[in-house]
């Protein structure tokens, strides 16, 4: 990976693994007694190839788990309305526990329109309003994956939380923005006061090296340096951007938000890209199709 020790990696790998072999005791209690077997459904529209590669892993993590799994991919010339007819299908099928709509979406389809279709009880990216308002008032909810893998990181892990200082670096409605309200939280894995900065932020640097938890969750590669972080602090690189490399087969490498060789030797703690969030983010997706299954949010919902 770089000449640097590896004591301080935040293995999100075996983290992942962790959760799925205790979602997979789960399964199998649940097929031995006659109850259903959870199940997962992804829409994969077009071709893009990061997308593609998470589809296929949400696949196999199925399998590792005993789920049931249904892909449905798409041409990118589908139309808006077709695809919402296929997800209205999949919010009416009892047999479905829970599925996603792979992003991005081609140009000409709405996404936001798209999460909205999907029943808040099936949506398990925990992408839908209605998700994201029960998350704020701190009631029940399928909470957003890549969030919630990175507080429930932070758990298993050990780090303290409560009255730290983080820094989310973006804010999005997928990560940045959801992440800093789960920190700010009243919860074992939180209680942080939270500062979200964004691409307007002034001063950012000097912030940054202020916190003791640093999110890096801003979608620009290697884009905080050893500057932008004090000795000690922990640092979450939520980023996967594929930047070319013509000395790798697959012609590209994946780089974080983080420049893991500056940043590293200064960390208590790191994620490294691959193998840091992005394995917890599916982990949390097969634990809200569970949730979603035992209808533990939305009990109307249990099939």
């Amino acid at each position: 990976m770089n000449p640097t020790t590896t004591s301080n990696l935040i293995d999100g790998k075996q983290t992942a693994e962790d959760i799925k072999a205790e979602i997979a005791l789960e399964v199998a209690a649940r097929k031995a007694a006659g109850q259903k077997v959870p199940h997962l459904a992804a829409i994969l529209v077009g071709h893009d190839g990061g997308s593609e590669t998470y589809v296929r892993n949400k696949v196999l993590a199925c399998e590792r788990v005993g789920f049931a799994s249904t892909l449905l991919r798409y041409e990118d010339d589908i139309t808006e309305a077709d695809l919402l007819a296929k997800v209205d299908e999949l919010n009416r099928d009892p047999e479905i526990d829970g599925f996603i709509v792979q992003l991005p979406l081609p140009a000409h389809i709405n996404p936001e329109k798209v999460i909205e279709a999907i029943s808040p009880e099936k949506d398990v990216d925990g992408f839908h309003p209605m998700n994201i308002g029960r998350m704020v008032a701190g009631l029940p909810a399928l909470l957003p994956a890549t969030p919630s893998g990175i507080v429930e990181l932070l758990s298993r892990q050990g780090i303290k939380t409560s009255g730290k200082h983080a820094v989310v670096i973006g804010r999005s409605n997928i990560v940045g923005t959801p992440v800093s309200i789960l920190l700010a939280k009243n919860l074992d894995t939180a209680n942080c006061t939270v500062t979200l900065c964004h691409s307007r932020t002034e001063n950012l640097a000097e912030i940054c090296r202020t916190a003791d938890i640093v999110v890096a969750a801003i979608g620009r590669p290697e884009f905080v340096t050893a500057d932008m972080v004090r000795p000690g602090a922990v640092v979450i690189d939520v980023g996967t951007t594929r930047v070319p490399d013509a000395s790798k087969k697959s012609g590209y490498t994946l780089k974080g938000d983080v420049n893991f060789a500056e940043v590293a030797p200064l960390a208590a703690a790191i994620t490294p890209v691959p193998g840091g969030v992005g394995p917890m983010t599916i982990a949390m997706l097969l634990l809200n199709t569970l949730r979603s299954a035992k209808g533990e949010i939305y009990p109307h919902a249990a099939g």
